[in-house]
């Protein structure tokens, strides 16, 4: 986790970070005396999101990532970018998946600047139910998202992440927020992308979605909200599926799980600037601390929650 700039003019320097930083590959350029690469990289336990500025030609073959790999793309063209029989070439604004997480991809970059961001594909299981009860791997079937407006809320994403979370290292640094984060993203691309999850619940799920399914949700994330806590593991803790749990949260609280838990962290961070002593404890570092890492919508939650601001009880 943390932070790495590079920077060369060396097509074989550039390469050799390349691989160290995706997979293994190749690249070659036609003008290796213009061959300026710039690459800012950021990093949580199951995310990167990158940003590349290469002022030059490259050709790339790259053999299969092992992760999500999302490419946006600012300026330039990527050319003839191929895999598994798919051929497409990307410009300005276009969001896309480079390849799934186990097939080898190629292309061109033609003076682009870029964002890479990368996921575990073990994180999406942790957010939606697989195409089976067998926990089947959720894939994506496609390639580019479902429409403009797909692509533009998961850029937003993206960019919040990068933004908000990573470029303030001691935000990034704590545990709540690191695993929300690689989570959020899981959705938005869940949501963006074409793919096998199942989100309606099937007749198991409903005869699951019970009393005693929600008590046991329930007394989970109220003895463990200081854990970086997924839907998943919510729904194994209280013995159902995830699409039983969410079933039993909307029929019979009309919320989600993850909302819960994060009503959960708010009453927790009540607590914590209510008690708070001398002058050392501030309300960033509170909200932080219980996975809330935007100050301003922090603010606004618990404002509607207890009717004043937090700063306010802290100072009282």
């Amino acid at each position: 986790m943390g932070s790495q700039v590079f920077e060369s003019d060396d097509i074989e320097q550039v390469e050799d970070f390349l691989c160290q930083a995706y997979a293994r590959m190749r690249v070659s350029s036609g003008t290796p005396r213009e061959s300026r690469t710039s690459i800012r990289r950021e990093t949580l336990p199951m995310v990167s999101v990158d940003e590349l500025d290469l002022a030059f030609d490259m050709s790339y073959a790259v053999t299969p990532l092992g992760r999500i790999c999302l490419c946006l793309v600012h300026e330039g063209t990527i050319q003839d970018h191929t895999f598994h029989g798919v051929r497409d070439s990307f410009g300005p604004g276009d969001m896309v998946l480079l390849a799934p997480p186990d097939l080898p991809y190629a292309g061109r970059i033609r003076t682009a600047r870029y964002n890479i961001t990368m996921l575990d594909p073990a994180v999406l299981a942790l957010v939606a139910a697989g195409p089976h009860p067998s926990h089947e791997p959720i894939r994506l079937t496609g390639h580019r998202p479902h429409s403009p407006a797909a692509a533009r809320q998961l850029t937003h994403t993206i960019t919040y992440l990068r933004d908000h979370i990573l470029a303030d290292p001691a935000t990034a640094a704590e545990p709540l927020i690191a695993a929300a984060s690689s989570q959020l993203l899981a959705a938005s691309i869940l949501t963006a992308f074409p793919n096998t999850a199942r989100t309606e619940p099937l007749a198991q799920d409903r005869n699951d979605a019970h009393t005693a399914t929600l008590r046991r949700a329930v007394a989970y994330i109220e003895d463990h909200p200081h854990q970086p806590l997924s839907v998943a593991e919510i729904a194994a803790a209280a013995h159902v599926s995830i699409r039983a749990l969410q079933y039993a949260f909307r029929t019979q609280l009309d919320t989600t799980p993850m909302t819960y838990l994060r009503r959960v962290r708010l009453a927790l961070a009540h607590q914590d600037l209510s008690a708070a002593e001398g002058g050392g404890a501030t309300v960033e570092a509170i909200a932080a601390r219980w996975g809330f890492p935007h100050p301003g919508r922090f603010a606004a939650a618990y404002r509607r929650a207890y009717g004043t601001t937090p700063s306010t009880t802290l100072r009282r």
